[in-house]
């Protein structure tokens, strides 16, 4: 959607919202001292039943952040952060950006190759790691730029000077913790525009794992076009010059009140959805948060009813196991008035579902990737606003989307398919050390080319309808196939190889492999198990295979390309 076509979601626009908001020119860390001040002993988060209110955050970031000035982190260093979601992440994600250093999440079921590479790749100096993550750690680090590793570990959940197991010449959390907890500014009169806040990692269009470079005002700019969209607020700034929120949506729009939230949250801290809405978005709005580190649904809804939680968000294989739940129409979740759901579309028959038993409750459905820092897009949080099922619903504050031939390169009209290229304030600085692959994503006019396949219909709403990618998504993760084919191809007795995915209502895609055996007495020795078994060992879990199917030959075209359609259409009809 060009500006000159901005006209046709006037109407729909989120009443008393501008479209375009003012963002003050602050750091990320900004964020969080203006939280303390206003939320104060109001509790932050809580993470098997310890409890950590605004104010102990703050001291907590501020030390992490001197405890890393002393060992020499400071402007310009990446730390990388290998961490499950946990009690102590906030703090050190925050403590990271006060040094005025980088954070790069990393994911911590990386293999210890995959690690490395990301590690290098990053130019970390500082690893922040969980105890249970050591061996694969140990492994790692031998070709990378690492100097110091922190460790913390599930016993400093509830005593942040408990002892953890420490390689040598590593440090503990505990002691980063000891250092002055007093605001040095050390993050004050950065260049907001190039000094980055966040280097992200993200497969891309390609499957090779890249940079994604996001400087403090891409990620302060998309924490407020998202944290305003769903609050029905402004972004506006606090006695102390730090950024807060004007909730001027009414009570009856917008029914959650900011510090008045409370949600569970099991979204990733290293990706994306999780960084962005469900760290920052939450700390800003005033949310007490309850940390789950692993996806129980039983659990997951003990603790809705037990916390009277206001909203509930996550991909969709989150709400499919929710409404399996026995006794799910039973239980009293009267509290929940928003569904927010991500990375994947919720299929319409899921949300008819989730209508049915949340009937008080908004459900939005957002759209965005790492390369536009989180979201781009999103259904109107207002109980008044028109949510359309089946759709991502409209371009955020400051953005543009506009579908693209995928041939041409031409903006098509509304209703037609094509390319999804997106332009705001949000969009990366680039990819890092990749000139070329950012010269690729994003053209001269500063159109972000996204490789997913949407529709634009005639109010503005998109519909993400395919990806050009061959990107799978599995319980919310990316698992891109050259990585499985390039593994595949060196195990002895295949021809040949393609991965595709397999629909499934719990998972999302389920991986599978169609193999061509080798005419010899290796490719005879094949088994299903013999494929997996030499391809799952190499890889992070949510990327194993989940089957193999043997076949004489996989579909190209003329020149040469696999028709992967054609496997996947196969797994499609398969599945009904």
């Amino acid at each position: 959607m060009t500006r000159d076509t901005l006209s046709v979601v006037t109407d729909r626009w989120p009443a008393g919202l501008p479209r375009t908001l003012d963002y003050p020119a602050v750091p990320v860390g900004s964020v969080l001292r203006a939280a303390v001040r206003r939320w104060g002993d109001r509790t932050a988060f809580v993470h098997h039943g310890v409890e950590l209110t605004f104010t102990e955050l703050g001291r907590r970031a501020h030390a992490v952040a001197a405890g890393l000035a002393e060992r020499g982190v400071g402007r310009g260093d990446v730390v990388a952060v290998h961490l499950p979601n946990c009690l102590q992440y906030p703090a050190v994600y925050y403590g990271v950006l006060l040094a005025g250093a980088t954070f790069s999440p990393t994911n911590p079921l990386l293999t210890p190759t995959e690690l490395a590479r990301q590690l290098a790749d990053s130019g970390a100096r500082t690893l922040v790691t969980w105890e249970a993550c050591l061996p694969a750690v140990r492994v790692a680090l031998a070709d990378t730029a690492v100097q110091t590793v922190v460790v913390t570990g599930p016993a400093q959940i509830a005593d942040p000077d408990a002892a953890v197991e420490l390689p040598e010449g590593a440090v503990s959390l505990a002691e980063l913790l000891r250092a002055d907890p007093t605001d040095a500014h050390r993050d004050a009169d950065l260049d907001l525009a190039t000094a980055l806040a966040h280097l992200a990692y993200t497969g891309g269009t390609t499957g090779v794992s890249k940079g994604v470079s996001l400087p403090h005002r891409q990620v302060v700019t998309n924490v407020l076009q998202s944290g305003c969209w769903v609050s029905g607020s402004l972004p506006a700034l606090d006695a102390g010059g730090d950024v807060t929120l004007d909730q001027v949506g009414s009570a009856e729009e917008y029914p959650v009140r900011l510090g008045t939230g409370r949600a569970i949250n099991l979204t990733p801290w290293f990706h994306a959805m999780g960084v962005i809405g469900y760290l920052n978005g939450l700390v800003l709005a005033g949310t007490s948060t309850v940390i789950h580190d692993r996806f129980d649904p039983v659990a997951y809804v003990a603790d809705a009813v037990a916390h009277r939680v206001t909203g509930i968000g996550g991909a969709p294989p989150v709400f499919a196991a929710l409404l399996q739940v026995p006794g799910i129409d039973e239980v009293d979740l009267s509290s929940v008035r928003t569904l927010s759901s991500g990375a994947a579309p919720l299929a319409v028959p899921l949300i008819e579902r989730l209508r049915a038993l949340f009937p008080q409750a908004v459900i939005g459905e957002g759209y965005g990737l790492t390369e536009v820092t989180m979201q781009a897009t999103g259904n109107p949080a207002a109980r008044s606003g028109l949510r359309k099922a089946g759709t991502v619903g409209l371009p955020v504050f400051d953005t543009e989307v506009s579908i693209r031939a995928l041939d041409t390169g031409t903006e098509v009209p509304v209703g037609e398919r094509g390319e999804i290229c997106i332009r705001g304030p949000q969009v990366m600085a680039g990819y890092a050390h990749r000139p070329d692959a950012t010269a690729q994503a994003v053209d001269a006019e500063g159109w972000f080319h996204s490789g997913d396949v949407g529709v634009l219909d005639e109010d503005g709403y998109l519909a993400v309808v395919d990806r050009t990618k061959d990107m799978l998504l599995h319980k919310g993760y990316n698992v891109f196939p050259r990585e499985l084919e390039e593994i595949l191809v060196g195990v002895p007795g295949v021809a040949g190889a393609a991965v595709v995915g397999r629909p499934d209502p719990m998972a999302g895609e389920l991986p599978v492999a169609y193999v061509v055996r080798r005419a010899d007495e290796a490719g005879a020795a094949l088994t299903e198990a013999s494929v997996m078994a030499a391809v799952n060992d190499r890889v992070t879990p949510y990327k194993r295979l989940r089957d193999v199917v043997f076949t004489d030959v996989i579909p190209v075209s003329a020149a040469g390309k696999v028709l992967k359609r054609v496997l996947a259409d196969r797994e499609r009809a398969a599945a009904g």
